[in-house]
C-alpha cells in the first residue's frame, strides 16, 4: 500500500524541520575585522620555534660545533654536544641563540651563535567538511579562506556558502571563531569575508540546508520504504558550485549568479 499524502507530508516537514534547527554558525563570533587584523600582524611576530622544525646553527668562531639540519623532535627538545636534551620549542631563534651562549660558554671566549629556521613546521592549516579534499593544506606566503578552499580542489556541491567557519587560537592561546559568508565574495559584494589565514586555522565548510534535507530523504525514506515515497526518488541537491572556468552559484538565498575567472 503507497504511503498516504498527508503521512508523507509530516516526513517531508519534519525533514525541512531538522534541517532549519541544524547548526550552521558560530553562536558569539568574532567579527571579520577582528579575524583579519590578527591575520595581518602574524607576519610581524618575531617566529617561534616549534616541534617539527629544522634548524642550522652555526658558531661563529668555533665552526667544529656547527650543526645542520638538527629536527626538532615531537617533545619540542634537540640534542647537542654541550647541550644534551635543550627544550627548544617555544623560543624564538634569538632566545634560543641566549641559552646556548650560556651552555658553550666554557668552550667559547664570547660565543656567537645564529639560529637559522631551515624548514618550519607550522606553515599548515585544516580543511573540513564539505571540500573534494579535506585535511592538512600547506601554505606558502599569505593565504586566504578561498586560497585554502582552492588548494582543497574546491567546494563540493553540498556546501553551504553563507556560512563558512574558520577557528584560531589568538596570540594568547584562547579559542575564537568566526562566520564567512564566501557567497559574498564570490559575487563580489563583500571582499572583506575572504580573510587572510594563520597557521594552525581550521576552516571547516558546513553542508548546506537543502544537502541535509537530501541525506534525510535518502537515509530515512528512500532506504527505509519499499519503493520511496513518489516523486523523491531523484530527489537531488541543486546547488553547484566547481572552482574553474564559467561557475553557476546557488547560494542558500535562492539568487543565481555567474562568475569567469
Amino acid at each position: 500500500m503507497r504511503p498516504q499524502m498527508p503521512a508523507f507530508g509530516l516526513v517531508i516537514a519534519a525533514a525541512l524541520l531538522l534541517a532549519a534547527c541544524a547548526p550552521n554558525s558560530v553562536i558569539n563570533p568574532a567579527s571579520i575585522n577582528q579575524m583579519d587584523q590578527q591575520s595581518r600582524a602574524y607576519p610581524q611576530k618575531e617566529y617561534v620555534i616549534a616541534a617539527g622544525d629544522v634548524l642550522d646553527i652555526k658558531f661563529v668562531g668555533g665552526a667544529e660545533y656547527n650543526e645542520t639540519g638538527v629536527t626538532v623532535r615531537p617533545d619540542g627538545r634537540i640534542s647537542l654536544a654541550l647541550a644534551p636534551e635543550m627544550k627548544v620549542a617555544g623560543l624564538t631563534p634569538g632566545e634560543m641563540a641566549g641559552q646556548l651562549k650560556q651552555r658553550y660558554a666554557s668552550e667559547l671566549k664570547r660565543p656567537e651563535i645564529v639560529i637559522t629556521v631551515r624548514g618550519f613546521s607550522d606553515q599548515k592549516i585544516f580543511v573540513d567538511g564539505e571540500v573534494l579534499l579535506p585535511g592538512v593544506v600547506e601554505i606558502k606566503g599569505p593565504t586566504t579562506v578561498m586560497r585554502a578552499i582552492a588548494q582543497a580542489r574546491g567546494l563540493r556541491e553540498t556546501a553551504r556558502l553563507s556560512n563558512v567557519i574558520v577557528i584560531r587560537k589568538d596570540f594568547e592561546g584562547k579559542p575564537m571563531a568566526a562566520n564567512i559568508d564566501l557567497g559574498k565574495v564570490i559575487d563580489g559584494t563583500d571582499l572583506s569575508q575572504d580573510i587572510y589565514l594563520m597557521p594552525y586555522d581550521i576552516v571547516y565548510v558546513p553542508k548546506s540546508n537543502i544537502a541535509r534535507v537530501n541525506k534525510f530523504v535518502d537515509e530515512y525514506i528512500n532506504r527505509v520504504v519499499p519503493g520511496g515515497f513518489p516523486g523523491f526518488q531523484q530527489f537531488s541537491n541543486p546547488y553547484r558550485y566547481s572552482l574553474g572556468g564559467f561557475t553557476n552559484v546557488y547560494p542558500d538565498s535562492g539568487s543565481s549568479v555567474t562568475v569567469a575567472p
